[in-house]
């Protein structure tokens, strides 16, 4: 993980939790005045589906004053 004041970088491991993917995530944070821009790029459809969900539960739990949060995660 890599962290500034606006921006983080988060690497998941392609067998992370046992898993057997063909390669690893990536996600990248960027914080704006207004919402919190987060990229997430997989090597698989099924990694990225099952890594929105955790981004999201994560998110929610520490941004528990605004939760639940509202996310729109679009195709790059």
């Amino acid at each position: 993980m890599e962290f500034t004041a606006t921006e983080g970088r988060v690497v998941f491991p392609r067998d992370a939790r046992g898993a057997d993917w063909p390669g690893e995530a990536v996600l990248l944070l960027v914080a704006g005045p207004e919402a919190l821009e987060c990229r997430l790029t997989a090597s698989a459809e099924a990694q990225l589906a099952g890594l929105k969900g955790t981004v999201e539960r994560h998110l929610d739990r520490f941004a528990f004053r605004e939760a639940p949060l509202a996310f729109d995660w679009r195709d790059a």
